[in-house]
């Protein structure tokens, strides 16, 4: 039997880094984030449709998506926001779901959904637990600032245009407090594993 993992957290919060540990112990992770980049990569209908929405200025010379155009197209345009996302959260959805129901066929022991809006898409409904890797504001600030060189003021902006942690905790089976240092968090992932039945040794035998 599958069991489904939702994993999530905030911007800087190292979910990326619990993926990453969960990938090397040899368990099955469907990444929204790669998933999101493959569905409009050059020659997809993703990619097509957007071009046909937003014209070719969203193309690079070679043919694929130009993200930072795009990106300065809807960043604060609502409304192209909403057309965008209309063409690629339902291809999304699918792969996701796609990847999820052949680990389960295939009887993988763990799949993971790694998905940075978890709650606020609704995902959580196709996982048996779900996880947030969290840590304090000021922490996440100082990381994030750290990370990709940006101001205090812009780093809380970056922060403060996702759903709160505390509102994600709330919601979540098991909060991973990432406060500490890497062998800390590694200990807190393990003991959840543990509670599931998994042990990470034994996840590629």
């Amino acid at each position: 039997m599958t069991t489904v993992l939702g994993l999530t957290g905030g911007i800087a919060t190292g979910k990326s880094t619990v993926s990453a540990w969960l990938k090397a112990w040899g368990y099955l992770i469907v990444d929204a984030d790669v998933i999101a980049r493959q569905v409009v990569a050059s020659g997809t209908p993703g990619l097509a449709q957007i071009t046909a929405a937003f014209s070719k200025q969203v193309l690079q010379a070679d043919g694929s998506l130009d993200r930072g155009a795009l990106g300065q197209l809807v960043f604060h345009d609502e409304t192209q926001r909403q057309r965008l996302m209309q063409i690629t959260a339902p291809l999304i959805h699918k792969e996701i779901l796609a990847q999820r129901q052949a680990g389960i066929d295939r009887q993988v022991p763990l799949v993971v959904l790694d998905i940075p809006l978890l709650f606020e898409t609704d995902y959580q409904q196709y996982t048996d637990v779900t996880w947030v890797v969290s840590v304090d504001r000021v922490t996440q600030q100082q990381r994030l600032m750290q990370r990709n060189g940006l101001t205090a003021a812009a780093a809380n902006a970056r922060i403060d245009s996702q759903w709160s942690l505390a509102r994600k905790r709330q919601l979540a089976d098991v909060v991973i407090d990432n406060n500490g240092s890497l062998a800390e968090t590694q200990a807190q992932v393990r003991s959840a594993l543990a509670q599931l039945g998994f042990v990470p040794e034994q996840a590629k035998k």
